[in-house]
């Protein structure tokens, strides 16, 4: 018989912000920024929301892991519906690229590029408890061993930014609710999110909240 966990009494979707950690999606120049070759729509918009809530994550030393994407020249580990793109020439977050680069709100331009570490599967640490990785698809969970490092440091709760609702964080929000994590979408801090992405996260138990409200629950004492 499974016992029966009482933390879990009120609401099995309540984000645990003692076991909490930030997941960060795609937030790259090529992606973020206007000038990038493959720029979403509305990324620049949360990039003030997305560094505060990396500052509150910080501050407070909780962990952080940020995902990011690379596409090789030859398009051999892009996605299907991408290939095409990469191999006929377009360059999106290339290795050694100034587009691949995260934001300086993650790694600061000044910092050596990482690319060649991070094709291999290495974890880059960035700070205290903080990562930078690479993912092959759309879910940050997707074959990279994030389970098994959130699992080791004790984290049930991801809370997840970035970029693009529709694509990644909402193919990594579906894997964490799979693994059965608790799940906190950050409505300020994500781009391309409509009402009916809202729904979706509703649908799943996918709690969200603005990059301040998280801040709050992170660190009562704010």
């Amino acid at each position: 018989m499974t016992s029966f966990d009482r933390s879990e009494a009120s609401d099995p979707t309540e984000p645990n912000w003692a076991h909490a950690a930030l997941l960060t999606i795609d937030m790259q120049r090529d992606f973020a920024l206007p000038e990038g070759s493959a720029f979403v729509e509305g990324t620049d918009l949360i990039i003030p929301a997305f560094t505060d809530l990396i500052h509150n994550f910080r501050k407070m030393e909780r962990p952080i892991f940020h995902a990011v994407r690379l596409y090789l020249e030859d398009g051999s580990n892009a996605e299907r519906c991408r290939r095409l793109r990469v191999r006929g020439g377009t360059s999106i977050a290339r290795p050694g690229t100034n587009g691949a680069r995260p934001l300086d709100a993650v790694q600061p331009d000044t910092e050596p590029d990482k690319s060649s570490t991070l094709l291999t599967g290495e974890y880059v640490p960035l700070g205290v408890c903080e990562w930078l990785f690479y993912k092959s698809r759309w879910s940050a969970f997707y074959r990279t061993g994030l389970e098994e490092r959130l699992r080791a440091l004790r984290v049930d709760t991801v809370v997840v930014a970035g970029c693009n609702f529709p694509n990644c964080p909402s193919a990594t929000l579906f894997d964490a609710s799979e693994r059965d994590f608790r799940a906190v979408l950050v409505s300020d801090a994500v781009s391309g999110l409509a009402d009916s992405g809202g729904r979706w996260c509703t649908g799943i138990g996918v709690v969200q909240l603005t990059a301040e409200q998280v801040a709050g629950k992170i660190d009562p004492n704010r």
